[in-house]
């Protein structure tokens, strides 16, 4: 596809970019405030580090079907951003509106104080709830690993998402006062009543972009090509693909969740003129089991700790 337009798309409007816009814009969260006038995503720390950028990322994939998850806005690449959906906080609810349940729990269990980093908490939930509506509790912490919060301590965080697991918690208060012996507890009064919550209904949320349904299952084995003044972004489809890439361009440098070359092109000023995106290559996505006890898996695949 070599010159021709990246087609993408951020909450309900279609961006669509030539190569040299493309490779000369660095990152979601760099590109929306002052592009598209959506000030929500936050830039922090500007090395995935923070959270604060984070958006909800949805891909068609054919062997995969729809797929959600959280991605740091400034180090995802724009180039990995073809036929996807981005859904930043301001697409899923707003007071202008209405808010999103994720949004109204966070702020009426006084999960938010300087809110800088309340825009990504919000998302990194948002995105576990869209693959899984009813999640445990350990869940949630694994969902928030990758999002820093220096006010709250996160257990207002925690406890207001608490109410979107199967156990339901009684109406909250922080603390029981210990008065002398001969008095009668002094109880606070409750933060929330989680009775008045927003329910989520997983049926209404938003759908999958149909142009980039139809785009994705029309293209899922062709290899991308994007050149740009100086660099050159290839995505294979198949790992065949990756292997005849790699032969012509030996130096190319492979990127994935671009945690090492995004922040060696940002900071450290390094170039890398070719550059592979294996991230969508269906054999790279799998773990395998043979009959022998062996477990072979593709280094497209998530790792949790």
């Amino acid at each position: 596809m070599s010159g021709s337009s990246h087609c993408f798309q951020y909450n309900s409007w279609v961006k669509s970019l030539l190569p040299v816009q493309l490779l000369s814009q660095v990152n979601p969260s760099s590109m929306t405030p002052w592009s598209m006038g959506l000030t929500g995503t936050k830039l922090g720390c500007a090395e995935g580090g923070c959270g604060a950028c984070t958006v909800m990322l949805s891909k068609y994939q054919p062997h995969l079907r729809r797929v959600h998850h959280s991605v740091n806005g400034c180090l995802a690449p724009l180039c990995s951003l073809h036929h996807c959906a981005v859904t930043t906080v301001e697409g899923i609810g707003s007071v202008a509106g209405k808010l999103h349940p994720v949004q109204e729990r966070i702020a009426k269990s006084h999960g938010s104080q300087c809110g800088f980093c309340t825009p990504g908490i919000v998302m990194s939930m948002y995105a576990l709830l869209r693959n899984n509506p009813t999640p445990r509790m350990a869940d949630i912490e694994e969902a928030f690993q990758g999002n820093l919060c220096r006010c709250t301590g996160y257990r207002p965080i925690l406890e207001g998402y608490k109410t979107f697991t199967k156990v339901r918690p009684h109406k909250h208060t922080l603390s029981v006062m210990h008065p002398p012996e001969d008095e009668t507890p002094v109880l606070p009064a409750p933060l929330y009543d989680p009775a008045d919550f927003l329910p989520l209904d997983p049926t209404q949320e938003i759908i999958f972009p149909p142009e980039l349904m139809s785009l994705g299952k029309g293209q899922s084995s062709q290899q991308l090509r994007f050149r740009g003044e100086r660099v050159l972004w290839l995505q294979p489809a198949s790992l065949d693909q990756l292997l005849d890439l790699k032969t012509q361009y030996p130096n190319a440098k492979m990127v994935v969740g671009n945690t090492e070359v995004g922040i060696e092109m940002k900071f450290k000023n390094l170039l890398y003129p070719v550059i592979l995106a294996p991230a969508y290559i269906p054999e790279l996505n799998t773990i395998q089991h043979t009959d022998e006890g062996k477990t072979g898996e593709g280094f497209g695949c998530e790792w949790q700790g």
